[in-house]
């Protein structure tokens, strides 16, 4: 039985940078006319587009598609500041926006903002009050909060969003203490597969494989509780490879990762095989897992589009 019964699948594409404002458009055009359901972003210090202002043209440049992060670093902006620009971008955008944090893992950004890299256990401290405010304030309320990490008195925002009571929610990782947080405040929880470890420098695959999946969706499901019913699961694809000789491409692949090719097929985070075969795979593991929400990397937006005709909205 599916974890999450009867949810329809969708699929999103991740972006990173174009040569031009044009360029973007288009982009951002042709994957909402191959059928993406929304186009998001990253936030890294590197040479990709500022996600904001990217999902904002992104959103100008269509219609329908909806536009969103993956993930905000929690730690590069207040909680104040970024319930007001969510909330002007989704009112800006007709109710398009959705709204992807996390929080943050790669020491070398936090040294180049001059920002303290704090342990895990904080920085996820801290993205919890954040969350706690973000909802307030979009929620329309006028908020006082003193937390270890944030303090606001007596602020709301204008204007309101379009979507109430806030933009859907996601929060993304790996581990057990980010999962518990988007497990009870996310509207979308985000599997990411790799715990980047050591400021980012080191990849665990633990949770890559198809038994660290279902040891995250159990701690999930125990933290959710009710509301499990409720989420959404979504897992960025971190290769879509479309062949007729899937084992060969899995044998390839476990030579670059820590992993048999065995591990490779069965993994939540690869995609091998004819359209049939993926097709088929997508219908599995939701099955198993109830993970009905895909995103993949914009190079391969062009030869995911047949699962995505296939499959968006099933």
């Amino acid at each position: 039985m599916a974890t999450v019964p009867g949810q329809p699948f969708r699929f999103g594409v991740n972006m990173r940078t174009a040569t031009s404002g044009a360029a973007w458009g288009e982009a951002a055009r042709r994957a909402e006319a191959l059928g993406y359901s929304t186009l998001t972003v990253p936030d890294h210090f590197t040479e990709m587009f500022s996600p904001m202002p990217a999902v904002m043209a992104a959103a100008a440049a269509t219609t329908r598609l909806r536009v969103g992060t993956l993930v905000l670093n929690n730690d590069f902006r207040h909680p104040v500041l970024l319930a007001r620009e969510a909330a002007l971008i989704d009112l800006l955008t007709d109710g398009r926006l959705q709204l992807g944090l996390g929080a943050g893992y790669m020491k070398s950004e936090y040294e180049q903002a001059g920002v303290p890299f704090d342990r895990g256990g904080v920085r996820v401290a801290r993205l919890g009050e954040a969350v706690t405010i973000l909802k307030a304030l979009l929620r329309g309320e006028t908020v006082t909060f003193a937390g270890l990490h944030y303090h606001v008195t007596g602020h709301a925002i204008h204007p309101r969003p379009r979507q109430q009571p806030h933009p859907p929610i996601l929060i993304g990782g790996n581990g057990r203490h980010i999962l518990a947080l988007a497990a009870c405040e996310a509207d979308i929880v985000a599997l990411t597969g790799i715990t980047f470890s050591q400021g980012g420098t080191g990849r665990d695959f633990s949770g890559f494989t198809a038994e660290g999946t279902d040891e995250r969706l159990r701690w999930i499901r125990e933290t959710a509780g009710e509301r499990f019913a409720r989420l959404e699961l979504n897992a960025l694809i971190q290769r879509v490879i479309v062949t007729d000789d899937r084992v060969k491409a899995a044998e390839d692949l476990a030579r670059q990762w820590p992993l048999t090719p065995q591990d490779v097929l069965r993994c939540p985070f690869v995609l091998l095989g004819t359209v049939d075969e993926i097709a088929e795979t997508l219908r599995e593991r939701r099955e198993r897992w109830g993970i009905s929400y895909y995103v993949v990397f914009e190079p391969v937006m062009d030869v995911f589009a047949p699962v995505v005709a296939r499959l968006a909205g099933v």
